[in-house]
């Protein structure tokens, strides 16, 4: 570990600078209040560079275009009260785009969801997919209502924003970016669905292939 003088800071990858005070000057160095900085030669400036450019795209895309991306009024005095991501779950399995991936949560028990504030009754849970046809090019949809229901109760859902009949929403994609329809939750509370297309067109439109 590298010790500096307490008038030092570090200023950036491989830059230290140096308030020089004036006594600890000789008469041909630099005035008193002029920064001396000392910078690490090319080799280091390059495993710096190096290591910066390793952490930066270790960080899944979609992480990085979400966390680019601000939401909240910086002047807002109460912004800082509000609980920070990373610290709500810390605890938590993350999926490949770099954020909580509930379903693993949930199926090891990390967290386990209520049907009411008290806790004593029984999720409602129905065991039953619905297959969606109407994909164009891509792969058909299953959507499992076990791992909605697992969490949800079906008026979440129905009849706003689905109605309680099969092809009775015409959902595009369009849409659900803007929020509607899926988008509720999903790129604001559960997986991102512009980075994970196969988590939903999961069916192949072969003959033979879907349940």
């Amino acid at each position: 570990m590298i010790r500096l003088p307490s008038p030092c800071r570090i200023l950036g990858a491989g830059i230290i600078a140096c308030l020089l005070a004036a006594d600890a000057l000789p008469a041909d160095r630099p005035a008193p209040g002029q920064l001396a900085f000392l910078r690490a030669s090319p080799g280091q400036a390059a495993e710096i560079e190096t290591a910066q450019s390793i952490q930066e795209h270790s960080v899944p895309a979609a992480r990085r275009a979400i966390d680019g991306v601000e939401f909240l009024d910086e002047k807002n005095p109460d912004r800082q009260r509000l609980q920070r991501i990373e610290e709500a779950t810390r605890h938590l399995p993350y999926d490949a785009n770099g954020f909580p991936d509930w379903m693993k949560a949930l199926k090891s028990g990390l967290i386990k969801p209520r049907s009411n504030l008290q806790g004593n009754e029984k999720m409602d849970v129905l065991d039953l997919d619905i297959i969606m046809r109407n994909t164009k090019e891509m792969p058909f949809v299953k959507f499992p209502h076990r791992s909605h229901t697992e969490w949800l109760t079906c008026s979440n859902c129905h009849p706003d924003p689905f109605p309680s009949k099969a092809g009775g929403t015409e959902i595009r994609m369009i849409n659900i970016f803007r929020g509607q329809y899926c988008g509720k939750c999903h790129d604001r509370v559960a997986f991102i669905t512009f980075f994970s297309c196969d988590r939903c067109h999961s069916q192949s439109q072969k003959a033979g292939t879907i349940p």
